[in-house]
């Protein structure tokens, strides 16, 4: 680092750029997707009824976070051709064509997509709750600071990628720690793999490894979350320390969090969670020379500081202080006895807090949802969805970083006291045959068809034995049959 510009960081720039332009990209497929069924004109939580509830008094709008969507009328279409930009942008800042140019050129595009996809978050409801919105959105405004190729990266936007990914991993440590038992005796991932909401491809192999080596999976997540962090900050010394040995420590805490992230991304499917994490932890990789812009010629000051133009360093050095300010609730969370989780303290949603897995179930209970197509509801058949366990011997597939909004939300109806109210209606779409419900499912058994009647049905399942694979091929094991709702029909 050379006093406002962190010379050796644009590797680091590199991938932090491309990598969270690329999760924008994943976002607005998604959303393209399944918005439209989930929360469109016709969806199970239609957008437009909460913006017309919204627009009926004045106070309610600070409910809402910011959207283009309270000035610029909610249509089916206008979610499409908003979907449809984002992309767009984003496919030109993973391609690096915003970043040939001048500085304000990329940092206008990531702001165009940082608001395009709060805009969609903000009416997104439960559909949209999760905390890897909050995350992408936040490194999406934070991107827009790191500057063009023509120059290097500033150390104080550099610094808050560390403060972001401190935040990310130290606020789920003491989330944990303060959480379930489970964390504290060793033995969460246990049970972590099995239970987890959409297991992947090796989870099954991930839950049947020795307990030992599930006991060093906690040790392991406790030393990545609690302990690292605070190391990312260390090529901050190098201002001070001659040598590479700040720089260094800093490398290894981010190669570190990367080892247990990728961990992950081989046992589970957390939408962008984990590779969002990854591309943050590349933050902390300097690497001299690779990367590097070349200084500004010292003729061009004195409009030029440490090779960046002097109007670019007020402006990330004010970006720099709007964190200092807005980061105060959040450093006070993380020391809280009763510490939020995924929460934002004001409506633009930066430094936000962070947090997951404060409790590991013990069980898994799955809702499966059955229709009959007889008059009497004798024969039923299984509606199979993309993600979540069903037909007990499909292996589970790998879907992140893409999001499976509908089967995640699948799998906290089991949760709840009570069943959420899109459940219902999405019953009721099943009834209907409606094509864009369909179309979110693997399996219709009906084939477009209307079914006569439908139903959900709860089971405990959980990864069948090496015995019971070797048997009969089953992935899953089932039992505890137990009918929720319906039969449900229409009249």
């Amino acid at each position: 680092m050379d006093g406002f510009a962190a010379v050796d960081f644009g590797f680091a720039r590199e991938v932090l750029q491309r990598g969270i332009a690329a999760l924008y990209v994943v976002a607005f497929v998604s959303t393209l997707n399944q918005f439209r069924a989930l929360l469109g004109e016709h969806g199970l939580l239609p957008a437009p009824a909460l913006l017309d509830w919204v627009a009926q008094k004045s106070e309610r709008r600070k409910l809402l976070h910011p959207t283009l969507f309270t000035r610029w009328r909610y249509t089916d279409r206008r979610l499409v051709a908003l979907s449809w930009a984002g992309i767009a942008v984003g496919v030109l800042l993973v391609a690096g064509v915003p970043q040939l140019g001048p500085p304000w050129l990329p940092m206008v595009c990531f702001l165009a997509l940082w608001f395009g996809y709060m805009s969609v978050v903000s009416i997104g409801q439960t559909f949209y709750s999760f905390g890897w919105e909050m995350l992408l959105l936040e490194a999406g405004f934070l991107a827009a600071f790191l500057g063009s190729n023509d120059q290097p990266p500033p150390v104080v936007v550099i610094v808050l990628f560390w403060w972001l990914l401190f935040r990310l991993e130290f606020g789920a440590g003491m989330i944990k720690i303060r959480g379930g038992r489970e964390w504290r005796d060793l033995t969460a991932m246990t049970f972590h793999h099995e239970t987890q909401p959409m297991p992947g491809p090796l989870s099954r192999r991930a839950h049947l490894l020795p307990r030992w080596f599930h006991r060093l999976e906690v040790i392991g997540n406790h030393v990545a979350q609690l302990v690292v962090p605070f190391f990312l900050f260390a090529p901050v010394l190098s201002l001070w320390v001659p040598g590479p040995v700040p720089q260094i420590v800093g490398a290894v805490a981010g190669g570190v969090v990367i080892a247990t992230q990728l961990w992950l991304v081989l046992t589970g499917n957390f939408a962008w969670l984990n590779a969002a994490t990854i591309v943050l932890g590349f933050s902390a990789i300097g690497l001299p020379g690779v990367g590097a812009a070349e200084r500004a010629p010292e003729t061009a000051l004195p409009w030029t500081v440490s090779g960046m133009p002097l109007w670019w360093v007020v402006v990330t050095s004010a970006v720099g202080v709007l964190f200092v300010v807005l980061s105060v609730p959040a450093v006070r969370n993380l020391f809280a006895r009763r510490q939020l989780m995924n929460a934002s303290f004001h409506r633009w949603q930066l430094a936000n807090a962070y947090g997951a897995f404060g409790t590991v179930t013990r069980e898994r209970i799955e809702i499966v949802v059955e229709g009959s197509d007889d008059e009497e509801g004798v024969h039923w058949r299984e509606y199979g969805f993309r993600g979540k366990p069903g037909d007990v011997r499909r292996v589970p597939r790998q879907f992140a970083p893409y999001h499976l909004r509908l089967d995640w939300l699948m799998w906290f109806l089991p949760l709840g006291h009570s069943l959420d109210d899109w459940f219902t209606v999405f019953l009721l779409r099943l009834l209907e045959a409606d094509g864009p419900t369909l179309r979110m499912l693997r399996v219709d058994p009906f084939h477009g068809e209307r079914p006569r009647w439908v139903r959900a049905v709860s089971y405990r399942y959980r990864f069948a034995t090496r015995a019971e694979h070797r048997a009969d091929g089953a992935v899953w094991v089932r039992s505890g049959r137990r009918v929720i709702l319906g039969p449900l029909g229409l009249r």
